[in-house]
């Protein structure tokens, strides 16, 4: 009787040690995953480093050669509201998830699309913009045609390499022939030189174009494509740059900042006089 109750007392000790033991090991593994966080990085270094590849009106140079834009913005406040300096880091698009992986940067905000593809290597955040894309043409390249009729041997679209638009038009238009090139701007040159019949890309940058050029450009359909958000991406394993990030997005949706800064790039032009051309 005896021997029963010290065994029985000993596996009640076992399992109290065990209990115990638990919490702490949990306690160890969150400090662990929290101290290899990017955002520990970013505060101990004071400085949040951001790739972003330049395209209007996210990310552009004004007159002085200085970026100004709705991505510039929204890294500023973000650094600001972290308490560090944001340093930004120019990258070709089809190289910015790369550079990201390398960590040559802390996270992209530079109008990315959530995409299945793309979260295999990165995570996002939730969507802090909503763009959806539409097709810019040559007026007299494209008079008259149908939506289905832009899919022919015949037709030539112009669209940046990597990004979103060279993905779908290859998708919704297999049959038509693409040039790509490293910046929007290139390809929208191509259209209004008249070496491409059409390019797509994020509003408001289709119909800006066609304002500015009416006499050449045009945006021809209603159609809007891949309304599907834009979001920031971090690198995958860190779940505390994924929950900051989170909660400072919703929290800018939530006071109006958000919207007020889209509202002001993306629906008005008070600041094309303050961009090169």
């Amino acid at each position: 009787m005896n021997i029963s109750r010290r065994f029985l007392g000993a596996a009640l000790a076992a399992v109290a040690a065990t209990s115990l033991a638990l919490p702490a090991a949990a306690q160890t593994s969150t400090q662990a995953l929290s101290s290899e966080s990017v955002i520990e990085s970013i505060k101990e270094e004071g400085v949040i480093r951001i790739g972003l590849s330049l395209f209007t009106p996210w990310s552009m140079r004004d007159l002085n050669g200085d970026l100004v834009g709705f991505e510039l913005d929204v890294g500023r406040k973000l650094a600001e509201d972290m308490g560090v300096e944001v340093e930004f880091v120019p990258t070709s698009w089809d190289g910015i998830i790369p550079a990201l992986v390398s960590g040559n940067f802390d996270v992209i905000i530079s109008g990315m699309s959530i995409t299945p593809q793309r979260n295999l290597t990165i995570n996002f955040s939730n969507p802090y913009a909503y763009s959806g894309m539409t097709i810019l043409s040559n007026q007299s390249l494209t008079d008259g045609m149908s939506l289905e009729e832009y899919n022919s041997p015949d037709v030539t679209f112009a669209a940046r390499r990597g990004a979103t638009p060279a993905a779908v038009i290859a998708t919704i238009f297999p049959e038509a022939n693409i040039l790509l090139f490293d910046e929007d701007g290139a390809a929208t040159q191509e259209v209004l030189n008249g070496n491409a019949h059409a390019t797509m890309a994020s509003e408001p940058t289709p119909s800006t174009e066609a304002r500015r050029y009416p006499d050449t450009l045009h945006v021809p359909f209603t159609e809007t494509f891949q309304a599907n958000g834009e979001a920031f991406a971090m690198r995958k394993g860190d779940p505390d740059a994924l929950n900051y990030f989170n909660n400072w997005i919703a929290r800018q949706w939530r006071t109006g900042w958000l919207q007020e800064r889209n509202d002001f790039w993306f629906r008005g032009n008070d600041w094309e006089d303050q961009v090169a051309q």
